[in-house]
């Protein structure tokens, strides 16, 4: 039977003196913004990514940190190095993250509820969950 492709069928394939052959690699790199799915590997990479519930303190957990934040704010001239624990929601989905930063304390906004630091990070006094640092370790006075 004939067909339209006999004629070229057993031709051999032309190889360019000019252009180096392209890897099979660099081929398939030419239809990739064409591929049907497009942003599917960043969503699975999305869906895999973990995220933390944000935890509620218990009321005496909450006392703790209220006397610990009135005594920051008694004495923030001393200007004492302290970690700060905190929860930051993702912006993408539910949950979040826990984040420890070390500093001191610039200043609370209290209209806002935020607590700032002197690197300029603020921080949402309804996020924190832990203050801790030296200057609460005087027997164990704030406990």
């Amino acid at each position: 039977m004939k067909t339209p492709y006999d004629d070229i069928i057993d031709l051999p394939h032309h190889v360019s003196s000019v252009h180096p052959r392209m890897s099979m690699y660099s081929r398939a790199a030419q239809f990739a913004p064409f591929s049907a799915l497009t942003g599917h590997e960043e969503a699975l990479r999305e869906t895999a990514r973990l995220t933390d519930s944000e935890m509620q303190l218990t009321q005496g957990e909450e006392d703790i940190l209220n006397r610990k934040l009135a005594f920051l704010l008694e004495y923030k001239g001393a200007k004492p190095v302290i970690s700060i624990t905190y929860f930051e929601p993702d912006a993408a989905k539910s949950g979040g993250a826990y984040r420890t930063v070390t500093g001191t304390m610039k200043k609370v906004h209290p209209l806002e509820c935020i607590l700032e630091m002197d690197d300029g990070l603020r921080i949402p006094l309804g996020t924190v969950k832990d203050i801790s640092g030296e200057c609460f370790c005087r027997e164990n006075a704030l406990k």
